[in-house]
């Protein structure tokens, strides 16, 4: 729906309801919902994304209304959901919390200690939100602390125990084949200009070498999209220049109003041979379409690779361009997505709904 038609939706918002919203109040939550003309977005008064402008802003009763009036759900806020949802999802941000600060891998028993409910109803909460078991979310953990480290120059044996290893094999495993001098290099002699633009997911960071983009993430704060782009090219030069990447900001946000429309854009994929071949073939899975991982392997003629095919996704640099958020479970369940799996849940149907 044109932005015009949003605006004259709803009702403008009354200055008690203004007040609720620039104090992020939670109490609000639950007496009405904001929609954002700007964005097509409508959230919870308590949405900790950045404040729109009052002017910008409708009322709605509930959800449903604003859904009634073209407004879509922030993936933030999650404005639809109710309590036991939202606790849900605390417990599960906490649980990742405390598996990243850790120096050693919390154990599941540990993990549903911390959250108060027993081993059995704590697994399927953390995999229902993040589609992964929370030992393979520690072991993801371990393989980006592992390549971090290694690129920063450590010793691989340094590195793998630091990083919660128990032998050298399982460090090489995880590091997908890899090499130390590859991940020391790091963007040497690279000038990578990097710029930042909102998105209906949050803040959205697209970094590019002269010969293509070679960074995209989102739905994170900006320093920890940047502290992403420097780890992974750590030994480049980046530039700030919003400006010098405005059609590429376009494109992408444009792909995720409308992902049916595919999104072209001119990219500069660093990772190892077999990496590129698995994000090639991920291109080419039509938009509206999904593969599992043992099919991205069957095309590839590797169907006892369907592991490093994982590998692969969950190393995809530049998310959307590669579109990993296309390959499912065989299962057609949803498994796990850097940028959340309400996200990719989003795109998925955005893609299925046939709008272009």
């Amino acid at each position: 729906m044109p932005r015009a038609a949003l605006k004259r939706t709803g009702t403008a918002l009354d200055d008690a309801d203004w007040r609720a919203v620039t104090a992020r109040d939670p109490s609000a939550r639950g007496r009405f919902v904001i929609g954002v003309v700007t964005t097509g977005i409508y959230c919870a008064p308590g949405c900790p994304a950045r404040l729109p402008s009052r002017g910008n802003i409708r009322r709605f009763a509930d959800w449903r209304a604003a859904e009634a009036a073209g407004f879509r759900a922030c993936l933030r806020c999650l404005p639809k959901a109710d309590a036991a949802e939202l606790t849900a999802v605390a417990v599960v941000r906490d649980a990742v919390a405390a598996i990243e600060a850790a120096e050693t891998r919390p154990t599941l028993e540990a993990l549903a200690q911390r959250a108060g409910y027993s081993p059995f109803h704590f697994l399927r909460l953390f995999k229902a939100q993040t589609g992964l078991t929370p030992r393979g979310y520690a072991e993801a953990v371990s393989a980006r602390r592992l390549a971090e480290a290694v690129a920063e120059g450590a010793g691989v044996a340094e590195a793998a125990f630091a990083a919660g290893y128990g032998s050298l094999r399982g460090a090489y495993a995880a590091a997908g084949g890899i090499t130390p001098g590859r991940a020391r290099r790091g963007g040497t002699g690279e000038t990578i200009t990097a710029a930042f633009a909102e998105s209906p997911f949050g803040p959205l960071l697209v970094g590019a070498t002269g010969r293509g983009v070679c960074f995209l993430g989102f739905a994170e704060p900006r320093e920890a999209l940047m502290a992403a782009l420097r780890r992974r090219y750590s030994n480049a030069t980046i530039v700030a220049d919003d400006a010098a990447l405005a059609d590429h900001l376009a494109a992408v946000l444009a792909f995720i109003e409308r992902p049916r429309a595919g999104l072209a854009l001119p990219l500069d994929l660093q990772g190892t041979a077999f990496q590129k071949r698995v994000w090639d073939a991920l291109r080419r899975i039509p938009p509206g379409e999904t593969r599992s991982y043992s099919d991205v392997a069957a095309a590839l003629g590797r169907p006892d690779a369907v592991r490093a095919v994982a590998t692969a996704c969950a190393r995809n640099p530049v998310s959307l361009a590669v579109p990993c958020h296309r390959v499912v479970g065989k299962d057609g369940g949803l498994h796990g997505y850097r940028w959340g799996l309400p996200r990719k849940q989003a795109l998925l149907e955005a893609e299925a709904s046939g709008a272009d």
